[in-house]
Parts: C-alpha cells; sequence; structure tokens
C-alpha cells in the first residue's frame, strides 16, 4: 500500500506540473494561483517553475500563525510541481491559432483535475496553497469557499496586474475543475487510507476537493 501511495503522489505531482505547463503553452488563461506565478516570473525574470518552488516555501511560512503541520508530502509538493512545470515546458510546442489553443486548454484542464485526484487520494498532507486554505478557515471560522474565494481572487488580481495571463482558461478551470476531481476521486482512492491531511474537518455540505498544489 505504502509502495502505490508514494509512486501516486509521485505520479499526480508531475502530471500537475505537466498540466500548469500546458494551461501556460495555451495562452487563454490559468488557474488564480498560476496567473500570479506568471506575473511574477514575467517581473523577475526567473522561470515559472522556481517562482512556484520559492512561493511555496514562503507561503510554508504562513503555516506558523495558522498552527498547520506540513507532511512530507507538502514538501514534496513545494519542490515537485514547479521542477516538472520547468522540466515539461521545452517539451510542449508553443501553438499558433484558437484550434489548438482549445485543445491545449481542455488537456490541461482534464489532466491537472486527474493529478489533482491522485495526489489528494495519496493523502501524504496538503499543498502550501491548500493549506493555507484551509488553516485560514479553521483559525476564524470562515467557510472554506469563503477563505478559498478570497485567497484566489487576490492572488488572481495580484497576478494579472504583474502581466499573468487571465482568460477563458481562468473560467474554465473554476467550473470544471471541482466537478472533475470530485468524479475522479473514486478511481485513485486507495483502500485503507482516509482522505485527509488538510488540516481541518471539513464539514459535509463542504467536502469537495481543492485543488491548488
Amino acid at each position: 500500500m505504502m509502495f502505490r501511495r508514494i509512486s501516486q503522489l509521485l505520479a499526480g505531482l508531475a502530471l500537475y506540473g505537466f498540466s500548469i505547463a500546458l494551461f501556460i503553452r495555451a495562452g487563454l488563461g490559468t488557474s488564480p494561483w498560476d496567473i500570479l506565478h506568471q506575473g511574477v516570473a514575467r517581473l523577475s525574470g526567473i522561470s515559472t517553475g522556481v517562482v512556484i518552488i520559492v512561493l511555496s516555501f514562503l507561503i510554508l511560512l504562513l503555516w506558523i500563525p495558522l498552527r498547520q503541520k506540513p507532511g512530507w508530502g507538502t514538501l514534496a509538493n513545494a519542490v515537485l510541481v514547479g521542477l516538472f512545470v520547468d522540466l515539461s515546458m521545452p517539451l510542449i510546442p508553443r501553438v499558433e491559432g484558437l484550434v489548438w489553443q482549445i485543445v491545449f486548454l481542455l488537456a490541461a484542464v482534464l489532466l491537472n483535475a486527474v493529478a489533482t485526484a491522485c495526489y489528494i487520494a495519496a493523502s501524504f498532507g496538503p499543498g502550501a496553497r491548500d493549506g493555507l486554505m484551509t488553516g485560514l478557515a479553521r483559525r476564524t471560522g470562515w467557510s472554506l469557499r469563503l477563505c478559498r474565494t478570497l485567497i484566489e481572487v487576490t492572488v488572481a488580481a495580484i497576478g494579472w496586474s504583474l502581466g499573468g495571463v487571465l482568460g477563458v482558461g481562468t473560467v474554465a478551470y473554476a467550473l470544471c475543475i471541482g466537478p472533475l476531481v470530485q468524479w475522479l476521486m473514486p478511481f485513485f482512492a486507495i483502500p485503507g487510507v482516509r482522505r485527509g491531511g488538510a488540516g481541518v474537518e471539513v464539514p459535509a455540505a463542504e467536502r469537495s476537493p481543492s485543488t491548488a498544489p
């Protein structure tokens, strides 16, 4: 069972990084956090993958006042997603024409959902951004939906102001990723492993997978 959990975590994080690279190559907008990553990368001149890694560890510092405890999967998440973004970018060609952009976008959304279900089901601890959301919810008493909305609107606005791409892909991600992950989760569930590690008990009415790395 442990071998499957570790393999599933690593595969999920690798695929997550690849899906982010696909979003970027599609050029039609990315997830809110990746808008911020793009914006910081453009401003600083360093790669998107390195930005993801650096911001992941900076966000983990915010876990301290929130009293969140990372799992070792949290640390793997912080390093590997960004690494696989940078490894994937040279492998994915730039596309021209709306048809190919849409194809890349649809593939990115689907692969991102598969990756998310894969690593959540491994249950080795949340990603830095997930833990920020759930920690804030626990400390403030606000709902997960409210915390996630506040965080993602804020980071998307900052990223867009720095030059990140906000577009139809952002809307597609917001609308599709939750239902897709919910549908895919049973395919990656590991018998005997309770899906948790988000750092907070989630009320039944709010139990839908978070998708930030």
